[in-house]
Formats: structure tokens, sequence, C-alpha cells
């Protein structure tokens, strides 16, 4: 990999390699040397760190995918696959919310390719396990 100077990249990769070791790790393991995303409750290991990436003018970046059903359908929520100085690549998620406010992810099995410099700020959202990745 290349050596990261970019401060946007630097922090995506540390998003990247929380996610890479979530998927290695026996979730039994609650130990205090245990690298794992978000808190550890019920023996749950989080999968990804959903982020939203923002323009210059302060809204997000959404982009498009069609649903296994066919119908077209945005997002702004990702989870970082790779990253180098000058972009990231993404898997767009697909964002649910129950009644009860509680919000779930879900792979769209779509990917794209972000130039960091059009990136001027980066939201992490709370820790979650997508179930199909």
């Amino acid at each position: 990999m290349d050596k990261l100077d970019n401060c946007l990249a630097k922090i995506l990769n540390v998003i990247k390699v929380l996610q890479d070791n979530a998927l290695k790790i026996d979730c039994i393991d609650n130990s205090c040397t245990k690298p794992f995303l978000g808190i550890n409750t019920n023996l749950l290991c989080f999968n990804t760190r959903p982020i939203m990436l923002y323009l210059c003018n302060n809204l997000p970046i959404t982009l498009n995918y069609t649903t296994p059903e066919g119908v077209d359908a945005t997002t702004s929520v990702f989870r970082v696959e790779s990253v180098t100085n000058d972009s990231v690549g993404v898997l767009l998620l697909e964002e649910t919310t129950d009644a009860s406010g509680n919000t779930t992810y879900l792979s769209t099995n779509t990917y794209a390719t972000i130039n960091l410099d059009c990136v001027c700020a980066i939201r992490c959202l709370a820790d979650v396990i997508v179930t199909n990745l």
C-alpha cells in the first residue's frame, strides 16, 4: 500500500483496518486486547462503521444503485472497502429505519470509487452489523 499522506485517507484507512480485523476475530473473546468496532454488547461483533462523505458545500455525496427488485434508489451511506491517497473505494449501503427508530444497513452489492479531492468531511455513524457482506 502507498504511504498515506492525505489526512482523510488516513482516517478512512483506520476504519478499513478496524473493519478488516472485525471479520477475523472470535466474537467470544472480550479481553482488553481484542480490537473490535463499537461496544461489544451481548457478544456482538460489529463489522462495519458506516460513513457519510461531504462535499465542500456541506452536502453529502449521494450515489445511485438499483435494488434487487429493479427499483432505482439513492444512498449517502457507505462502507470503506479500499483506500489510496487520492481515492476511497466504497460499498453503497441501503439504510432502513423501523417504526421504533432502529436503523439497519444492507449491502447493495454496488461499489464506487470517490475522489478524495472532492471530499471535505467524513461523518462516522454508529458501528453496525451488515449481515449480507
